[in-house]
C-alpha cells in the first residue's frame, strides 16, 4: 500500500511552532469515499486512511517504512521565506 512521508505543516490559526519537527506517515486511500445512502455523509471501508504515524525524523519514518515493506514517498518541506521588515518601513 503506498504511503507518503511529510513534515507536519504549521497551523495557520496559531503563531506557535510546537510539533513542527515531527514527520508524518499517511497511507494513500485504497478506495473512493462514497456518500452514505441514509445520511449522505462520505465514508468508506478503508481503515488505513485513518492511520497517521508520527516520527521524530524523516530517516526514522523511512526506516519504519522499509522495515514494514511500505512503499513510501518522501515529500520534503518547502523552504520558508522570511520577510524581515522594520516598523519604520510602513512610513516610507
Amino acid at each position: 500500500m503506498p504511503a507518503r512521508i511529510y513534515q507536519r505543516p504549521k497551523n495557520a490559526m496559531q503563531s506557535g511552532k510546537a510539533r513542527l519537527g515531527e514527520w508524518m506517515l499517511d497511507f494513500a486511500p485504497a478506495e473512493a469515499r462514497l456518500p452514505d445512502p441514509l445520511m449522505g455523509w462520505p465514508g468508506s471501508g478503508d481503515t488505513q486512511a485513518q492511520v497517521q504515524l508520527t516520527f521524530p525524523s524523516a530517516a526514522a519514518a523511512q526506516a519504519y517504512a522499509e522495515k514494514c515493506g511500505i512503499d513510501a514517498a518522501l515529500h520534503a518541506p518547502a523552504p520558508r521565506k522570511l520577510k524581515l521588515q522594520a516598523y519604520a518601513d510602513n512610513f516610507r
